[in-house]
């Protein structure tokens, strides 16, 4: 079910029926507000790069603070996983069995599965997602605790088709594909993940335009890479009123995760000057699937 005003693109979204069925008496999980910043940091390479690690149901993100020349290297990794591009990312050279590739722009890069490396070029920011399966980054993550059972609300990780041609090293740059009011956002995929590029917003959100709404099944992680933001979250009621939880309007600073689980009504509103916001969903969403604004959807089919 969406809340979507009519002018808002998302309004033209087929529901897609929900893979899970819970009773409704199953407790929602609470929201997770994650301030990279205000964490001691999971590791720090040779060079001063610091990394901190915060997971989902089905996914895990390290957020690094990189410095030039230090090397993230992954071996035997057993799926692929991506590396996030914005304004503020380093600038990297991506390596893999017969494949190197230097990216200095903003883009979504795969990894395929296997040994592979990310070499840092110069100072700046660096995002990886995985999926669960990387099991050592699961146990890093500083939230692991919030996870120790899975959530029965939550969908669980089956990886999508694989990719037309094989697993290879794939980099999409987002200067290729520019924001469109014909869709929304920039919206990529891979068997396992799906993430949408919103617009960098050069002033506040209009208070008397949200997008309140919710999912059935999946958690939305929201990465805030710049500016300032308030996410607002509503739990709904279900027969047992001990598991009843406030509202939440809850200011984040950046970087950072917001964890928004289901079913729960939420919407988010930038109150910076300039902010820039990543959706995040894992497994990747069928809605947006069948929308035909997945810009890389030739590459990654659906089921």
């Amino acid at each position: 079910m969406t809340q979507y005003a009519k002018d808002d693109i998302r309004s033209t979204l087929a529901t897609a029926a929900p893979t899970t069925q819970v009773d409704p008496s199953t407790p929602i999980r609470p929201s997770q507000w994650i301030e990279f910043l205000a964490h001691d940091p999971a590791e720090t390479a040779p060079h001063g790069s610091r990394t901190w690690i915060a997971r989902a149901a089905n996914l895990v993100i390290a957020y690094t603070e990189a410095k030039a020349g230090d090397v993230f290297a992954r071996a035997d990794q057993p799926d692929e996983y991506t590396v996030l591009m914005y304004a503020g990312s380093a600038p990297i050279r991506v390596s893999a069995p017969g494949a190197s590739e230097t990216v200095e722009e903003e883009a979504f890069v795969v990894v395929p599965p296997g040994d592979s490396q990310v070499e840092v070029l110069a100072d700046g920011i660096l995002i990886r997602l995985f999926s669960t399966v990387a099991e050592d980054l699961c146990a890093a993550a500083l939230n692991a605790e919030a996870y120790a059972e899975p959530d029965p609300r939550c969908a669980p990780l089956v990886p999508w088709p694989d990719p037309v041609g094989g697993f290879r090293l794939r980099v999409y740059r987002l200067a290729d594909t520019p924001i469109s009011p014909d869709r929304f956002g920039r919206i990529f995929r891979t068997t396992t993940v799906m993430v949408n590029f919103l617009a960098e917003e050069p002033a506040p959100r209009d208070k008397h335009k949200l997008s309140p709404h919710f999912h059935d099944d999946f958690e939305q992680i929201s990465l805030a890479v710049t500016g300032r933001f308030v996410h607002h979250i509503r739990y709904p009621w279900g027969p047992n009123s001990e598991q009843w939880r406030q509202d939440e309007h809850r200011e984040i600073a950046t970087p950072s995760i917001c964890v928004i689980p289901p079913p729960t009504v939420h919407t988010t509103q930038g109150v910076g000057p300039h902010q820039q916001l990543i959706d995040i969903f894992a497994p990747p969403r069928v809605d947006f699937s069948d929308s035909g604004w997945v810009l890389n959807a030739d590459d990654y089919p659906r089921p």
